[in-house]
């Protein structure tokens, strides 16, 4: 996968969330280049035009790099004629027809990893309320970043030699945080954000065969806790069921993959790419 491709897909849903969230009209955003002092404009909403689509934005110039300079956010009321900003980006700002605009980073242990804006087409005080939930929004991506950078972290930490006790150590860490996710997930609301989470839970599984077993939801999550050594009880605790439906999803689960016991559950989902 590209850069270009995995910014995309991190950044996700998080403006259409700024504009449900503010009540914004626009938004659009974008993470920081890999090696390179600038962000690249990849997720559009509400936009009628592509003048901002691909837009490299360096830090420091325009209303982004102000705000990825600073580390913190920045509003303009009227950005053609604004004299808090540079004017680098005036032309595709003005071919979209936005005046108001915000911009807030996206800061992952003390580093910009990317902006959100949200902006208004005319020249309108955008508010203290505007400025919170789009801070809001921000700090959830920021939150989805974490996860990802997690899940890659026990990832590299298993592909080096095969076998080994670090290894084995390592790998035992990849499939507890598997269960915390997929555990995490059905608490989350907004369901875009709960499908980023899965995705960045599926970082830590292989791809599943055309083909293969499919397991529900729940069944999953169970079946996550009993390969990190769960107990029935330690199960349902984690996860707010009753101890006999995580049973029944158990049961269920072993049926689907063919299996005769517990272990040979675990095995037959590895196997099949549905944990790691």
């Amino acid at each position: 996968m590209t850069a270009e491709v995995a910014g995309v897909v991190e950044i996700g849903g998080a403006p259409a969330r700024l504009r449900r969230a503010t009540g914004l009209p626009v938004a659009f955003g974008g993470l920081v280049e890999p090696g390179r002092p600038r962000i690249r404009i990849t997720e559009l909403s509400g936009t009628t035009t592509a003048a901002l689509r691909s837009l490299a934005v360096t830090s420091g110039n325009g209303l982004g790099g102000k705000a990825v300079a600073l580390a913190r956010p920045c509003a303009v009321t009227d950005y053609s004629s604004s004299r808090q900003i540079s004017h680098e980006y005036d032309a595709p700002v003005a071919a979209e027809g936005i005046h108001s605009v915000l911009a807030v980073p996206v800061v992952v242990r003390r580093r910009v990893r990317g902006v959100l804006y949200g902006a208004l087409r005319s020249p309108q005080p955008l508010g203290d309320r505007v400025l919170g939930a789009a801070m809001a929004v921000a700090r959830d991506m920021e939150q989805a970043l974490v996860v990802r950078d997690e899940a890659r972290g026990l990832l590299a930490a298993v592909r080096p030699e095969p076998g080994g006790s670090e290894r084995g150590a390592a790998w035992e860490q990849v499939r507890e945080a598997h269960a915390a996710l997929r555990a995490l997930a059905p608490r989350i609301a907004d369901p875009e954000l709960r499908a980023e989470l899965l995705a960045a839970c599926g970082l830590l599984t292989a791809s599943r065969p055309a083909g293969g077993a499919s397991l529900a939801p729940r069944e999953l999550d169970v079946l996550s806790w009993v390969a990190a050594g769960a107990t029935n009880t330690a199960v349902a605790e984690r996860l707010g069921l009753r101890p006999e439906t995580v049973k029944g999803y158990l049961r269920s689960a072993m049926r689907k993959l063919g299996a005769h016991t517990r272990g040979e559950a675990v095995t037959a989902a590895r196997r099949a790419g549905l944990l790691p």
